[in-house]
């Protein structure tokens, strides 16, 4: 067994491509059939959990599951941290949150959870039939919403949220610390500026914002040239700050790359203090005005490659950003990927053709979603569309 690596709680490229609204997008593997012998492993051959994986019943365990008892092998381990926070348009997870696959998946109806599991690990780990018995429950609250309940071989582990966090800051690619999940009933409602481009609309069809009644918790600003720190610290604080370039179609007397340097000054006012434990995100998106060496420069002073994400559903594949942000799962590998000769053509023909586009913030609209984990959301019908 290779010898497993423990989570501290309290411990401190290349472009990708993601095609929005595709039917055809990769989804991870499924795990083996061999975790359906774990309860013999640990019931008869009086096998630790720990020495489990228990996404897929492998003996070579690299790590410890975040979320629950036992373990977890390393490609369980990297799926786990290129799925967990991905979404869907209905704004549940995409996958299992034990094993970041499954096919048919149970929805925990807590209003306030995201969070699905599989038929495959609720049955193997709970007990055969559960998934049948949660099936037919009318309001099933899941095992995360109900800690310390253990059922079957299943079992919440303290502090989960501390170890989620230390195992993404140990093991995740990302350039960023993640920040530490909010437990519900601490969540406040987000708190949003909006440079050069505004997604109230999105952040409400998404249930951050309350339609008509959250006035003062979006700003939107069009000209940043006069303004200054003081400026942004009696407005806030800002969880989140969101900024791009002008569409194709809008007249702009000014450089693309001026928009990329006011974003990054209004940033640096906009953000806490180091080290501060406060949520806070950016996002800020070229919607392909920019020239290769202005995006090169935005790399350079964001600190992460772009992510392309273009609408598969548009005549041509014509509609498409680049998208630069440290939102947990933007650059999930687990999306289709074109090669990066198209996006060249790409720009050059929406040159050519300046053909009316959905608009960036409608795109990168479900990019968003992973927010539900840290900040307070209003129940809304979410659909595919903004």
């Amino acid at each position: 067994m290779v010898a497993a690596s423990v989570l501290d709680p309290d411990a401190e490229c290349s472009m990708d491509v993601i095609l929005v609204g595709s039917s055809q997008l990769s989804s991870p593997h499924s795990p083996g059939l061999c975790r359906d012998l774990i309860p013999y492993e640990v019931k008869v051959n009086q096998r630790d959990m720990e020495d489990l994986c228990i996404c897929c019943g492998s003996f070579q365990v690299y790590t410890e599951h975040p979320l629950f008892e036992g373990g977890m092998c390393a490609p369980c381990k990297d799926r786990f941290l290129d799925c967990f926070f991905l979404y869907d348009v209905d704004g549940y997870q995409s996958y299992c949150a034990i094993c970041c696959a499954g096919k048919t998946l149970l929805i925990c109806e807590n209003p306030d959870c995201t969070r699905c599991y599989c038929f495959e690990c609720v049955d193997a780990l709970a007990g055969p039939g559960t998934s049948g018995k949660v099936q037919a429950m009318n309001n099933w609250v899941c095992f995360l919403c109900r800690p310390f309940s253990r059922l079957g071989l299943l079992q919440p582990r303290p502090k989960w949220r501390g170890r989620l966090k230390a195992l993404y800051d140990q093991e995740s690619k990302s350039p960023f610390e993640m920040y530490k999940i909010v437990p519900m009933w601490k969540r406040e409602p987000v708190r949003v500026l909006c440079l050069f481009g505004d997604i109230r609309n999105e952040l409400t069809s998404l249930g951050f914002l309350e339609d008509g009644s959250d006035t003062d918790r979006l700003k939107h600003l069009d000209d940043v040239t006069n303004i200054v720190r003081r400026d942004v610290e009696r407005w806030g604080p800002f969880d989140l700050v969101y900024g791009c370039t002008p569409h194709l179609d809008q007249a702009c007397d000014r450089p693309p790359g001026w928009s990329l340097f006011q974003f990054h000054r209004i940033l640096q006012y906009a953000r806490p203090r180091p080290r501060h434990p406060r949520p806070f995100f950016w996002m800020f998106v070229d919607n392909l005005r920019m020239s290769e060496d202005d995006r090169s420069v935005a790399t350079r002073f964001l600190e992460t490659d772009p992510v392309t994400i273009q609408d598969a559903c548009s005549r041509g594949g014509q509609d498409a950003v680049l998208v630069w942000s440290n939102i947990p799962a933007v650059r999930s590998r687990h999306s289709g990927l074109v090669p990066q000769e198209e996006l060249s053509l790409l720009a050059r023909d929406r040159q050519r053709a300046m053909s009316p586009t959905p608009g960036s913030a409608t795109l990168v609209k479900n990019c968003f979603l992973p927010l539900r984990e840290y900040f307070k959301y209003f129940s809304v019908g979410l659909t595919s569309s903004s």
